[in-house]
């Protein structure tokens, strides 16, 4: 009898995200995480439609404890590379025009590295990662987001979310 490989799946619900034993190690990034309705450093706008609708996703897959997964700086496209995760997406809500949510930085290579540079006093933002159009103008239309990466220097303005321990 010829053996067969045998995987196991769960439905990310059911595996649910298991929290620390020692809550004063879990470290998160909390605060506004995207901007509408004001150009960035990158000279695009994005309307509060767009905006919105990213939440409404981050949310909608939170609720379902399928959180996303985010890297360490933005590579260049748009699979999440799962040895450079270093975050989960936790939540996300609308404040006025602002996106406002929090990251738990996770104990991997790359959360070690968030959690050390935070440790030196490194103020670390989050950037977007998604594709859509962007008109003559700089607006983005279609936008559709796969995650948010930690970054130096984000282009969204105030988007260095502050270092939460829980």
């Amino acid at each position: 009898m010829q053996k067969q490989l045998l995987i196991e799946r769960f439905n990310p619900a059911e595996a649910a995200l298991m929290e620390s034993r020692d809550a004063e190690k879990n470290l998160y990034l909390a605060g506004r995480i995207m901007t509408a309705e004001q150009k960035n450093l990158n000279q695009r706008i994005y309307p509060k439609s767009e905006i919105e609708r990213a939440v409404a996703f981050i949310s909608e897959k939170a609720k379902e404890q399928q959180y996303i997964l985010g890297e360490l700086n933005h590579p260049d496209n748009l699979s999440i590379d799962l040895k450079n995760v270093s975050h989960i997406i936790t939540e996300a809500w609308m404040d006025g025009d602002n996106a406002v949510g929090k990251c738990k930085i996770l104990n991997t290579p790359s959360g070690n590295i968030v959690q050390q540079l935070i440790n030196g006093g490194v103020k670390l933002g989050v950037s977007s990662r998604g594709t859509g159009n962007v008109t003559s103008e700089g607006v983005v239309e279609d936008f559709a987001f796969v995650t948010l990466d930690i970054v130096a220097q984000p282009s969204g303005p105030g988007c260095y979310p502050d270092v939460v321990r829980e």
